[in-house]
């Protein structure tokens, strides 16, 4: 076993610019250019200025359908006096394209002439030189420059250069790369899993994120855990690819670490270490000339560092320029803390609200993939920052196009699958809204929503006092402002076990018995409310319960801890004990609403929303999940905050 320490953690500015010297260091890095026809050229990048070979048009063509004449032969026709012009001689009959015969210089539109028999045409306006002609060289002239070099093809250059007369186009070749998977833990997908199995997908992200670049690539088979094996691997490949990327844990601070040993061995270690988060471990090398880069094995850090440092050298090697993200400002809804010294990347769901974006922050973590994978954008902190503020500004870089971002409604508060199958059946009903949902539980959604931060928060809050839901918090949390709250169900809440409930769990008290795990939902969220109201009730505190303090952020990420063993219980809604295939103990029946400020009624975005909660497919799809009450759902109540 090997143990290959960090060898220097530098700032994501000094990383940068090492990777980028140590590369330019080895020459041109441009693949080669060859020649492709043009329609097959599509995303390509040119490896030099295209040029037209023919004037288009190359003659004088029509540009309506109506007749050709001499335009001075025009000059004194009114409408009291028109000029009358001989069919053959003065006049000649034209479609739109067609070629202007050579003593002609004008068209008048046929609607604009009246024919007097077979032999003459009158005319009841005079026309200027070149009227409704296209012009030889109107659209291009031979030899001007259509494309310039590093220039990627689109739809509409294809057009431009085949109407050029250009049939075959240089381009660069698409540069190779190979991706090599390793580690002794990873599966294929589809593999029938086993305690300690890891999917490897994340050469698969790889791979789509360089073939969007305009890159071909290999992968590699999987590569054991071993010095040799990871070593004698790159060698092969450094012979017949531009571009080495290894997936692996390159940290090299435990024993499982192989992939920094074996390239000390065989290559140039440029950068191993990085001051940014996630992706801290990646490393950058230089072998028999090729660049390396191994990215670390959580899948967020992968993306980001192959962001970093794997998009700038396939955009060198094709002699374009790296694209550029749109960026927004926007304002986070909430503080978020990062060490001194290192940069961090948060992604964050967004909406616009009153004219301006907010930006929600997700969960964070380096493995949260299906996190990043619903997340609209991220945004940067600086190393040298602690951190930014609630409200702070920020620049975030988009991950999806503005325009559906801006039709995104913001939903923050309690998790529910309602939530995802109402951005479904908004799709199915042709609507280009979804649901952006954030889930920070059903008490910091209301406070959000009173400052005015969403446009809509899920609850469920119990008032262990009154017995009601929703209302006295909504009266504490949005003071001063009129709220509606619409039903979406009545919910069942109880304890997920195993299926056959092997503990014999049967109530909230059940959990205090000896040998039971627990795993807790979120602070503020109402499923953690009403745990605490049932305890209360038992006479039981949280110190009674083993694993109180241990949080799932949602339904289904707390029944799966069920189902994966390391929980005996949860509190949750039946529906995801269904979908994880588990048992389920009824504890309580309650009222899951969304609250939206009165105001926004008029919205065409909440009219859609009322529309799609009060449809026979949502009540039905929603109904068909298990343990929802849809009898009252789309039904609305008026609060007074």
């Amino acid at each position: 076993m090997h143990k290959f320490e960090f060898r220097e953690t530098l700032t994501l500015e000094e990383a940068q610019a090492r990777w980028k010297l140590a590369v330019k260091r080895r020459g041109d890095i441009r693949t080669p250019a060859e020649s492709v026809p043009v329609e097959e050229s599509l995303g390509r990048v040119t490896a030099a200025a295209v040029r037209a070979l023919l004037s288009s048009p190359h003659y004088h063509a029509a540009a309506m359908d109506g007749i050709a004449v001499v335009a001075a032969s025009t000059f004194g026709a009114v409408e009291s006096s028109p000029t009358r012009l001989a069919i053959g001689s003065e006049a000649v009959f034209v479609n739109t394209g067609d070629p202007i015969p050579e003593r002609f210089d004008a068209v008048i539109k046929i609607e604009e002439v009246r024919q007097l028999g077979p032999t003459d045409v009158d005319v009841y306006a005079p026309v200027g030189p070149w009227n409704y002609v296209r012009i030889v060289g109107e659209n291009v002239v031979a030899t001007e420059m259509i494309l310039p070099e590093g220039h990627p093809i689109r739809p509409v250059d294809i057009g431009a250069v085949l109407s050029a007369g250009v049939i075959e186009i240089p381009v660069r070749a698409q540069p190779r790369a190979v991706i090599i998977p390793t580690g002794s833990e990873v599966v294929e997908p589809g593999t029938e899993l086993k305690p300690g199995d890891v999917i490897e997908f994340n050469s698969r992200i790889v791979g789509a994120s360089l073939r969007d670049l305009g890159a071909d690539f290999v992968r590699h088979p999987v590569v054991r855990d071993d010095t040799t094996a990871i070593r004698d691997a790159v060698q092969r490949c450094s012979r017949d690819y531009d571009v080495l990327i290894l997936l692996a844990g390159a940290s090299g601070t435990g024993s499982r670490d192989f992939t920094p040993a074996a390239l000390k061995e065989i290559g140039e270690v440029i950068v191993h270490g990085v001051a940014l988060r996630p992706g801290k471990p990646v490393l950058l090398a230089m072998v028999d000339g090729r660049p390396l880069v191994n990215l670390p094995g959580y899948p967020v850090s992968t993306i980001i560092n192959f962001d970093l440092f794997v998009r700038p050298v396939i955009c060198g090697m094709l002699g374009r320029p790296v694209p550029d993200r749109q960026k927004v400002a926007a304002s986070v809804s909430a503080k978020v803390p990062s060490p001194m010294g290192t940069e961090d990347f948060v992604h964050v769901r967004m909406g616009r609200i009153g004219g301006r974006y907010l930006a929600s922050p997700a969960r964070s973590g380096a493995s949260t993939i299906v996190a990043a994978a619903h997340s609209d954008g991220f945004f940067r902190i600086p190393a040298k920052s602690e951190g930014v503020l609630e409200h702070e500004e920020v620049q975030v870089e988009l991950l999806r196009d503005l325009s559906d971002i801006d039709n995104a409604l913001l939903v923050i508060g309690s998790h529910d699958m309602c939530l995802d199958l109402l951005t479904s059946v908004l799709r199915n009903r042709d609507s280009l809204l979804r649901i952006s949902s954030s889930h920070v539980g059903s008490y910091a959604g209301l406070a959000a929503l009173g400052r005015k931060e969403c446009h809509a928060s899920g609850c469920h809050l119990l008032d262990s006092e009154t017995g009601e839901y929703n209302v006295p918090f909504v009266r504490q949390l949005v003071a001063g402002k009129r709220v509606t709250l619409v039903t979406v169900s009545f919910r069942e809440q109880g304890l997920i076990v195993a299926p056959g409930n092997p503990k014999a769990l049967s109530s909230i008290s059940s959990l205090a018995r000896e040998g039971v795990i627990f795993v807790n939902r979120q602070r503020g969220s109402g499923t953690r409310i009403l745990l605490d109201y049932e305890l209360r009730r038992e006479g039981l505190g949280p110190r009674s319960i083993n694993g109180y303090s241990r949080e799932a952020y949602t339904h289904l990420a707390a029944a799966a801890a069920v189902a994966a063993g390391s929980a005996d219980a949860a509190l949750g809604i039946r529906a995801a004990a269904t979908a994880m295939g588990m048992d389920f103990v009824m504890v309580a029946r309650e009222q899951y609403e969304l609250a939206i400020l009165s105001s926004d009624l008029n919205d065409p975005r909440m009219e859609q929303l009322l529309d799609a909660i009060r449809s026979p497919q949502f009540r039905s799809e929603l109904s068909s999940l298990g343990g929802y009450d849809v009898s009252r759902t789309g039904e609305i109540r008026e609060v007074e905050a």
